[in-house]
């Protein structure tokens, strides 16, 4: 398991100098804000969705390195998946980084994503893990509303 977690702050950090897929995106045509109002991770997701298929993919926003990592690691994943495939990333994703700590992540169905299986040691990290999910589910299925790690999506007044 110390590999795994040596592996983990390596890829953490270097996604975090340089993230992937940051920045705007013009002609999205689905967005969503997600905010971590424990530890102020905020971030805006852009989509450019053509046939069910997420054809691009973008972020820009301010967190923790475990946030902004998971974004940019998010990005690559869901990049040219169907709506439904990121669907189902995102629930394997999200079962993973809440499994009781010492279970072994899924690595064919998430590849490289996980190397966030030891998030699930510190609790209060779940949440930054998960923001930029919570946020594409929204952007997908509640486009423009703001997800939130301390509820479900919560929509914009």
């Amino acid at each position: 398991m110390s590999e795994l977690r040596d592996l983990y702050q390596e890829v953490i950090l270097d996604h975090n100098r340089r993230p992937r897929n940051f920045g705007p995106l013009e002609g999205a045509n689905r967005t969503a804000q997600g905010h971590n109002p424990l530890c102020g991770d905020r971030l805006a997701l852009h989509l450019q969705v053509e046939d069910d298929r997420i054809a691009d993919v973008r972020f820009e926003g301010s967190g923790c390195a475990i946030s902004k990592a998971s974004a940019s690691m998010m990005t690559d994943a869901v990049k040219g998946r169907t709506t439904a495939e990121a669907d189902a990333l995102f629930r394997t994703f999200h079962a993973m980084v809440t499994a009781a700590p010492g279970t072994l992540p899924d690595i064919e169905a998430l590849g490289k994503l996980a190397v966030f299986a030891g998030v699930a040691e510190f609790p209060a990290r779940v949440k930054c893990a998960s923001l930029a999910w919570h946020t594409l589910e929204a952007a997908l299925h509640n486009p423009g509303a703001v997800a939130s790690t301390e509820d479900e999506t919560e929509h914009d007044a």
